[in-house]
């Protein structure tokens, strides 16, 4: 087969890729060239399942990594904004994401999908890129089957090693890296955080509000209000996945602190635990902390701290070990043993570094080639920020691409 530009990933960055390269070059052969047998299925799952396109908040405390997504993102308009072209109505939660009307992810997809088609932009499924190089009218890329597809152009939007059910088994990743190209370490992104499983002996499925810090040695490098999540080797929850980025810097000396009281300071809790010393006093240990806490988690502070039979009765408790559970319940620490898998990643942290991208996306190594989407070294926070990305990056690569064919700059 023979394109004209070939988009290499039928995700949320390939098929925005694609129908942008279309619109600015339209007599183009644009081929959407796709891992899966349907393109767009990883579209389906984000948002759990209603698809959180964008936030309202944007700006570049929310990204991490060498690329500076905020310069690309700058430059293209809003998801809100280009998907009403398509059809597709957004509204804005009160935290600023924002998802269709619909509230299902389909309705995103198939907007996409109707595009493709009205746009006349082939669809290529099936197709396991192996390898690519270049010849003398531009490349030819290789299926595992030995499928050969040449073209004048490549767009490369394969993404990274997140969820690999939907196809990103970050295979693209390593074939760039074997041509010359230069990879940020690579680490699960918004994702839990995994502990040794000793430390959270009784805390699987306890949920607390809370406020929780990454820390390494005594420098606090980044803090989260929100729901905290306990499993039976990891923390998890929105909070913590927006952390996770982190163990790419900090592996081997991350921590988690979690306050999970943070509405009272240290000497109101002991206060409080006082006067229960008196008004439970004949009661057992185990119910020191229960009119604070669920039961599990009560009875798990108490143990991580004063270390004695349970059994004991309330009144026997110091006011040291008062004051001792107070700081626990402000600074709740979790050594990170490591970072989640990447079945339960939303995405990846690190990926082609900027340096072998121009400003335009294309290329340094190989001119013709342009990057776009996760499989760049940006990763942003959890709430619609990476598919605001993966649509603005596919935008900018897809005109850049289309331009450059027609001898034009964007």
């Amino acid at each position: 087969m023979k394109a004209d530009i070939v988009i290499v990933g039928g995700g949320a960055s390939g098929l925005i890729a694609a129908i942008e390269a279309k619109k600015l070059c339209p007599s183009a052969k644009v081929v959407i060239a796709e891992r899966l047998d349907r393109i767009g299925r990883k579209i389906l799952a984000t948002g759990n399942g209603r698809c959180n396109l964008s936030n309202m908040l944007l700006n570049g405390k929310h990204y991490h990594g060498s690329v500076n997504a905020m310069d690309i993102i700058g430059k293209t308009p809003s998801a809100a904004d280009y998907f009403e072209e398509f059809g597709v109505l957004c509204v804005s939660d009160s935290e600023g994401r924002v998802y269709p009307h619909s509230n299902s992810a389909a309705t995103v997809l198939n907007a996409l999908r109707l595009r493709t088609a009205a746009l006349d932009i082939n669809e290529l499924c099936g197709y396991e890129l192996k390898s690519y190089e270049k010849n003398k009218n531009g490349y030819i890329l290789r299926s595992a089957a030995g499928d050969e597809l040449s073209c004048k152009r490549v767009i490369i939007a394969a993404g990274g090693y997140a969820a690999p059910s939907f196809g990103t088994d970050g295979g693209v990743l390593r074939m760039l890296k074997e041509k010359g190209y230069k990879l940020a370490k690579i680490c699960p992104a918004v994702a839990p955080l995994r502990v040794r499983q000793e430390t959270m002996k009784g805390l699987k499925g306890i949920r607390v509000k809370g406020r929780i810090s990454a820390v390494c040695g005594e420098r606090i490098l980044k803090e989260e209000m929100g729901e905290i999540q306990f499993t039976e080797n990891s923390v998890s929850g929105i909070c913590v996945f927006n952390l996770a980025y982190l163990f790419q810097n900090y592996e081997g000396r991350l921590a988690l602190h979690a306050d999970i009281a943070p509405d009272m300071d240290e000497k109101r809790i002991m206060e409080y635990l006082s006067m229960i010393r008196k008004s439970r006093a004949e009661s057992a240990l185990e119910e020191l902390l229960t009119g604070m806490f669920v039961k599990n988690l009560a009875v798990y502070i108490t143990k991580r701290v004063l270390k004695r039979p349970l059994t004991d009765k309330i009144s026997t408790v110091s006011d040291s070990e008062i004051k001792a559970l107070a700081r626990k319940v402000k600074c709740l620490e979790f050594e990170i043993s490591g970072c989640s898998s990447w079945q339960n990643a939303q995405s990846t942290c690190g990926g082609i570094h900027v340096d072998c991208v121009d400003e335009r996306l294309e290329s340094r190594l190989e001119k013709g080639v342009y990057l776009c989407g996760e499989i760049l070294d940006t990763d942003g926070d959890c709430g619609g920020f990476n598919l605001q990305w993966a649509w603005s990056s596919g935008m900018w690569a897809g005109r850049s691409c289309a331009a450059s064919l027609k001898g034009e700059r964007v």
